[in-house]
C-alpha cells in the first residue's frame, strides 16, 4: 500500500517527516488542515511556519535549497514533527508540478498557501534606467511564479472546498520611491489577488494580500519589524473562517488602499 493521508472527511493520517524530508503514517488523528509556505526557511517565512505548526497544522516549508530548509527546521524544537521540507522554485514550472504531485500523493490536500517567496533586485534603481532584465527576473519569482503556484494548488482546495491563499506584498507597492521592478511586481500581487478570491468565491477559498509590519525607524516599508510581530496579520488571514473577507490588502489587520 502507498503510504499517503487519507481524504476521509472524519481521519486524517499522521504523517511524519523523515531525514529526507518525506513523511512516514502514523497513528490516525482528526482533521487536520495542510499548509504550504513558501520562501519558509528564514525570516517571516519561518515565523509563519512555525506559527500554523503552534495551531496544529501539516505544514510544508517550501524553499529553494532543500537543505537550508532542513536546518531551518532544527529551530523550531518540538515543533519540527510537524513539518515537511520540500525544494520548491516558484520560477520553476516543473518545480511547483513536483510539489503539487508531491502533495497530492502524499497528503491528498492543501488547505492553506502563503506565498511568502519574492525577490528584490533593483532597491533604488528608478524606473527609467532600471536593467530590464531584472524587471523580468523580478516579474518571474514575484507574479508569475505566485501565479502559476496558485493555479497548480487550487484544484486541490477546490476538491476539498476549502482553502486560505495569503500573499505577501510590501508597503513599496504604493511607495514611489527606487525599486520600480519590485514595486510593480508587487502591485501585480495586489491585483491578482483580487482576480483570484473573485473567481474563487464559490469554492470555498478565500484569497487576501497583506504588507507585514515595518520597522519604526524605517517607515518607507523597507525594513520588516521582528518577524513574530510581522507574522500575525498572515497567520489571521490563514485561518479566516468561512465568511471571512476575500480580496483585500491587509496591515495589522485592517484593510488598506494598494
Amino acid at each position: 500500500m502507498t503510504a499517503r493521508a487519507t481524504t476521509d472527511a472524519s481521519t486524517l493520517r499522521l504523517i511524519i517527516p523523515t531525514e529526507s524530508g518525506n513523511w512516514r503514517m502514523g497513528k490516525t488523528l482528526a482533521p487536520q488542515r495542510v499548509a504550504v509556505v513558501t520562501g519558509g526557511n528564514r525570516g517571516l517565512g519561518l515565523e509563519l511556519v512555525r506559527r500554523l505548526a503552534e495551531l496544529g497544522m501539516r505544514v510544508v516549508l517550501a524553499c529553494r535549497v532543500a537543505e537550508h530548509g532542513r536546518a531551518a527546521i532544527e529551530r523550531l524544537g518540538g515543533l519540527a514533527d510537524r513539518v515537511a521540507v520540500r525544494q520548491l522554485d516558484v520560477s520553476d514550472a516543473d518545480s511547483i508540478a513536483w510539489l503539487v504531485t508531491w502533495l497530492d500523493r502524499r497528503l491528498g490536500r492543501c488547505d492553506v498557501l502563503v506565498n511568502n517567496a519574492s525577490v528584490l533586485l533593483d532597491d533604488d534603481v528608478a524606473a527609467a534606467s532600471v536593467d530590464l532584465e531584472l524587471v523580468r527576473r523580478t516579474l518571474e519569482t514575484n507574479l508569475f511564479g505566485m501565479w502559476q503556484l496558485v493555479q497548480a494548488v487550487t484544484p486541490l482546495m477546490r476538491a476539498g472546498g476549502y482553502g486560505r491563499i495569503v500573499n505577501i506584498s510590501c508597503g513599496l507597492a504604493f511607495i514611489p520611491r527606487g525599486a520600480s521592478a519590485y514595486r510593480v511586481s508587487k502591485s501585480a500581487v495586489n491585483a491578482l489577488t483580487r482576480v483570484f478570491a473573485d473567481e474563487l468565491a464559490g469554492d470555498g477559498i478565500l484569497v487576501n494580500a497583506c504588507c507585514p509590519v515595518v520597522s519604526v525607524d524605517q517607515p518607507d516599508g523597507r525594513g520588516l519589524a521582528d518577524p513574530s510581530m510581522s507574522a500575525d496579520t498572515p497567520v489571521w488571514l490563514a485561518t479566516l473562517p468561512d465568511d471571512g473577507p476575500t480580496g483585500d490588502f491587509w496591515r495589522s489587520r485592517s484593510p488598506i488602499d494598494s
